[in-house]
């Protein structure tokens, strides 16, 4: 697929871009995970992060920036600002290895059946409520072990669960999707 200029230059595509960059200091501030204040700034470049998805998906729906760069580069700057964050707070004993494994697994076989199913529909498949709800509950989790929130709280307990069933649920639903998709492609070509 080749793309313009124009669907890769655009606003919303910048701000998906600032999201992607924020993984740097992420990485780097969760290395001084113990100072708390350290925990409020990484909480604070989390919030800011999920700012700018709201903010860019508005935008493009807004200017009419809908691209297919963008529906690849903003799930991708969502998922490398999430899987970072995850990936150091496993590192440090922070999450267990079956939160860690089910978040890495499940958005692998996604971004690895994502590019399957691309290339035989011609576009991405784009996101829907259920991943983004998924990824909510998901950040909930991450932002309450960033505050230090007791991990015998019942809130933290609700989202952390929810975000496995979630996980699990909204993976098998990409697939089902992923295959009416696939199945409405074929019966075009027929």
């Amino acid at each position: 697929m080749k793309y313009s200029s124009s669907e890769i230059f655009t606003i919303s595509n910048g701000i998906s871009f600032l999201r992607f960059l924020l993984v740097i200091p992420l990485w780097f501030l969760l290395d001084n995970f113990e100072l708390q204040y350290i925990r409020y700034i990484t909480f604070g470049l989390c919030v800011f992060a999920a700012a700018t998805d709201i903010l860019d998906g508005y935008l493009a729906r807004k200017l009419n920036q809908v691209t297919e760069v963008g529906k690849i580069i903003d799930p991708l700057a969502d998922k490398t600002a999430m899987a970072v964050v995850v990936v150091k707070l496993f590192m440090i004993d922070e999450i267990s290895a079956f939160f860690f494994l089910t978040i890495i697994l499940r958005d692998l076989f996604i971004f690895i059946g994502g590019i399957f199913v691309s290339k035989i529909i011609g576009r991405v498949l784009p996101s829907n409520k259920l991943g983004k709800v998924t990824v909510l509950f998901i950040g909930f989790v991450v932002l309450m072990i960033l505050l230090g929130i007791d991990k015998e709280n019942f809130g933290f307990r609700f989202f952390y669960y929810a975000s496995i069933t979630l996980m699990f649920v909204s993976f098998f639903a990409y697939v089902y999707r992923a295959a009416e998709f696939i199945k409405k492609k074929k019966n075009e070509s027929i």
